[in-house]
């Protein structure tokens, strides 16, 4: 039984909501890269892309911090010195990509739901600025209506903001919704928005299995979730109980931001 049968019996999810890094695409050497680079031209020594593997996840401004402590805990870095080496950071990963790759599975994933009329959206901690030439260098970008990236708004997962703001946009409530990503932050954010998680086991959660944050569902190739496509062996994990979202947990989105995610409507619109 595939992944929608097993979680939309008899149907398929209106709407579903993907993370990027580590869910779709493979982006830890080229942000290894950019870490060493930086980390080098601070004077220091390179960290390495195990390393990265473990540290990201949570956005630009925390990988840097965890870059500059050498640790998961990055609360005694100085502020400054991390504002400055974040500059660095971005300049240098905003050069290249090259090495980042799209896992298996996913083109026919994104591929096999858009023929089926499937609402598809992005929601990812990377900042903006690199995701629409990532996603073009990925040719991937056209599947996606709607894109968050981690400064589109104030909150970033595992906040679910994100979540509700796309439901909201798409006018798709949480029952017939669906997020996939591969780490904690997903995970929670998911829950926090009453939204089913699937979560692909290859991706980064810290160094450590993502059965342990509980998703709705954990599967090693995105295709598991198409109906026939694979000898699916889906693992179902144990939900938490899912809560509708509270009635002011709607996001406030001032008419700075509201610009901002109208023009990012319009620069995507025309991809699907």
């Amino acid at each position: 039984m595939s992944g929608f049968e097993q979680l939309f019996p008899g149907s398929l999810p209106r709407l579903v909501m993907f993370d990027l890094d580590g869910t779709l695409i493979d982006s830890v050497p080229d942000l290894a890269a950019a870490v060493d680079n930086m980390l080098l031209k601070l004077g220091r020594k390179p960290a390495g892309i195990e390393s990265v593997r473990e540290w990201v996840g949570n956005g630009a401004p925390v990988l840097v911090r965890r870059a500059l402590a050498g640790s998961i805990d990055h609360s005694a870095v100085d502020d400054v010195e991390a504002e400055h080496a974040l500059e660095i950071f971005m300049q240098a990963y905003g050069e290249s990509h090259e090495l980042t790759v799209v896992y298996p599975g996913v083109r026919d994933t994104l591929k096999w739901l858009h023929k089926q009329g499937v609402e598809m959206a992005l929601i990812t901690n990377k900042p903006e600025r690199f995701v629409a030439p990532l996603l073009d260098q990925m040719k991937i970008g056209r599947y996606f209506r709607l894109i968050i990236g981690g400064d589109t708004l104030p909150q970033k997962k595992p906040d679910p903001a994100a979540l509700f703001f796309v439901m909201k946009m798409t006018n798709i409530p949480a029952s017939q919704s669906l997020f996939v990503g591969d780490s904690r932050s997903d995970v929670l954010a998911a829950k926090a928005a009453g939204v089913k998680c699937v979560a692909l086991s290859y991706g980064y959660n810290h160094g450590r299995p993502i059965a342990e944050e509980s998703p709705t569902l954990v599967i090693d190739d995105l295709r598991k979730l198409i109906p026939g496509c694979l000898d699916l062996c889906a693992e179902i994990t144990l939900p938490d109980a899912v809560q509708s979202p509270p009635g002011n947990s709607i996001v406030v989105v001032t008419r700075k931001l509201w610009m901002k995610v109208i023009k990012a409507l319009a620069r995507w619109r025309w991809r699907a």
